[in-house]
């Protein structure tokens, strides 16, 4: 009885309402009442009162002042994590409830270059939108960290990424196994040798697993210092590899097999295959356009891709 009186007691003490969350969140990203005021068109009064009056239903100092702003504190921001927490899921509700019954509105998703060239991708993206031509699709082409860190973010709705991550916070909805090559110019007098140590090398920004896996095969060859030519598309890097001006690793599906400008080498056992994955939050929402472009890469996927290594 007493557990029970009690609890009571603490659900009638705690009376906060979703805007405070907001609230809390504001300031956290702002660290300054004043513009978190600004940003939520509050009065900087109103902002105040609602952070201190919410700090005595909890008992807990959440901000600290100083001349500069303010600074949250460590239960600050515990409570900032639940608050964020809190209020996805009241997004998600809304939208599951208010959803149609067919796919439209937007859907963004994060893509790699090397993905996104492939004949399965090209493939399930003419599908899609056939199928789905009220979906708006955004593609948003970055690295595989960038695009994990937005899917976390809620940036992206999903994104691809290639490469290990920690997945105990997604939700994967397609996985694709590839072979990795070492592509060297067709034209190249060595062409049937490469010499990987002396080599320069074409590679993606940083956060690449292709780049890293080079990086790494010429450290355990004793190669301290490695000429890396940065490019930001995949058509610079087979432009570049084409002319002979340095050799690049990169997945079959992407260069066609009739590219009489590239040969392509078989690369150590460690280094010869990458996972690529489309990922998504895991959370009990899910939002039918993002299912029907999942459905579409598996379609796609089960179909051989022509003219492949």
């Amino acid at each position: 009885m007493m557990l029970s009186k009690k609890m009571m007691t603490k659900g009638v003490e705690i009376q906060m309402e979703l805007t405070d969350l907001r609230v809390v969140l504001a300031i956290m990203k702002e660290g300054n009442i004043t513009r978190a005021a600004e940003k939520l068109g509050y009065v900087q009064s109103n902002i105040t009162t609602r952070v201190r009056k919410l700090e005595q239903e909890l008992g807990v100092q959440l901000f600290t002042r100083n001349t500069k702003g303010v600074v949250p504190t460590e239960k600050g921001r515990i409570f900032s994590q639940y608050a964020s927490s809190i209020l996805h899921m009241v997004e998600d509700a809304a939208l599951a409830v208010k959803e149609p019954d067919q796919p439209c509105g937007p859907l963004a998703i994060g893509v790699v270059e090397t993905f996104a060239s492939s004949a399965a991708f090209m493939s399930a993206l003419t599908d899609f939108q056939s199928k789905y031509p009220e979906v708006a699709l955004s593609l948003v082409t970055g690295t595989s960290p960038q695009n994990y860190a937005k899917v976390q973010n809620r940036e992206l709705d999903g994104a691809f990424c290639t490469g290990e991550f920690d997945l105990s916070l997604m939700q994967v909805a397609y996985e694709i196994q590839e072979e990795v090559f070492l592509l060297q110019g067709g034209q190249e007098p060595d062409a049937s040798d490469p010499d990987v140590a002396k080599a320069s090398w074409i590679v993606f920004p940083r956060g690449c697993p292709l780049r890293a896996a080079i990086e790494d095969w010429l450290q355990t060859k004793g190669v301290a210092s490695i000429n890396m030519i940065e490019v930001s598309t995949l058509d610079t890097m087979l432009n570049c590899v084409r002319s002979g001006i340095g050799y690049a690793l990169l997945t079959e599906s992407v260069v066609s097999a009739d590219d009489q400008r590239l040969r392509a080498h078989t690369v150590p056992q460690q280094y010869r295959f990458v996972t690529t994955r489309l990922i998504a939050r895991k959370e009990q929402f899910r939002s039918k356009a993002f299912s029907a472009f999942a459905k579409c890469l598996e379609t796609a996927g089960k179909t051989p891709a022509l003219g492949s290594l």
